[in-house]
């Protein structure tokens, strides 16, 4: 397989509902490293797997409506416990979407697969890997 991958940060607040989450029950602030890692069987007649710099927009696009925000406040994660493990699939569902949209600079049916990974430090990370179709 090969695979392209691109880096972004965020910076939110939220909280978690459960015991098991300890003090982290309380409003509390994150910084997030966002790694998402496109796969495909095969490069196109370019020799790529996708177009770095769209896939880096692309990226940058789906994470705005995330950073410097508290996601408690944000209507689509009511109810929800926005852990690492969460938003892991929460981007890789829009990311996927622009893939099949055709928006990565290849057509979104040669790709295989998306891996986003969140990073909370340089101890813990979080991934969500998938096809797209």
């Amino acid at each position: 397989m090969f695979t392209v991958e691109v880096r972004d940060h965020i910076m939110i607040a939220h909280s978690f509902r459960g015991e098991v989450f300890g003090p982290a029950q309380a409003l509390h602030g994150a910084t997030f490293v966002v790694d998402a890692a496109f796969i495909s069987k095969t490069l196109d007649e370019n020799s790529i797997v996708i177009d770095i710099g769209r896939a880096l927009d692309v990226l940058k696009s789906v994470l705005k409506p995330l950073n410097y925000s508290n996601l408690d406040d944000k209507e689509e994660f009511k109810g929800k416990n926005t852990t690492t493990e969460f938003l892991t699939k929460h981007i890789f569902d829009v990311l996927a979407q622009a893939a099949r949209a055709n928006e990565l600079g290849r057509d979104g049916k040669e790709l295989h697969a998306i891996r986003v990974t969140i990073s909370e430090s340089h101890v813990a990370r979080a991934w969500y890997e998938s096809s797209i179709w």
